[in-house]
């Protein structure tokens, strides 16, 4: 019976623990969008943080719902340890592409939209042209093989979508116009132009260009300035 006693007295008492301050670990790339007070303040329980109330009182579930509903964030975790600390690991969004409408966004490696952020930039192609927020799908296929290929993501500044649904791009340092057309044969396309650009680049001849066209399975035509 003191056994018993003593095992519920000190359950108790560790129930009743005040939680600590949170540990917030950001997995992933040290970029941050959203920063450590934003999360803070999304740990709330009862209307108020829960630093300093009772252990026994947070629900971890409901945190991580908070926390996920975030549209910085991709996933959420919370733990609490028998001492009362509460952790919380974020992992957040990737962008791959920048929307340039009067209300900009990203969107991200997953083909959500994904809000700009006030504490960080990413450095990723603009979205121009015909640009619809429920007609972005073939956008997003070509963003994310961009994303993808190391090439591509170093070189291309820009994606158009056409009002047919066909796409152009742009790529750094030039100012010519890539016509890729629609995304068949896209790995074709793409391993046509890598072929071409470095030709082009090792030949000193890319600024005679005004348009690159991919359109064509077996050819890159070129039309001069």
């Amino acid at each position: 019976m003191l056994v018993v006693f003593l095992f519920a007295f000190s359950n108790q008492r560790n129930n009743q623990r005040p939680v600590a301050e949170p540990d917030i670990n950001f997995i992933g790339e040290n970029k941050l969008f959203i920063t450590e007070t934003t999360v803070s303040k999304l740990l709330i329980q009862n209307q108020r943080s829960v630093t300093g109330q009772s252990k026994e009182i947070i629900d971890l579930n409901q945190l991580e719902t908070a926390l996920n509903s975030n549209p910085m964030i991709k996933k959420a975790e919370v733990f609490m340890s028998v001492n009362a600390k509460l952790s919380a690991e974020i992992e957040q969004k990737t962008p791959i592409a920048r929307v340039t409408t009067s209300a900009p966004y990203y969107i991200d490696d997953e083909g959500s939209l994904m809000p700009l952020s006030s504490n960080f930039s990413a450095r990723v192609p603009l979205v121009t042209g015909n640009i619809k927020n429920d007609k972005l799908n073939t956008v997003f296929q070509f963003a994310k093989a961009v994303h993808d290929d190391e090439f591509l993501k170093k070189h291309v500044i820009e994606i158009r979508q056409n009002a047919d649904a066909t796409i152009d791009f742009k790529v750094r340092k030039s100012d010519f116009i890539v016509h890729l057309g629609t995304l068949e044969q896209l790995e074709k396309k793409i391993n046509n132009f890598k072929a071409f650009y470095q030709k082009a680049v090792k030949d000193k001849i890319l600024e005679r260009y005004k348009v690159i066209n991919l359109k064509f399975d077996k050819q890159v035509i070129c039309t001069k300035k």
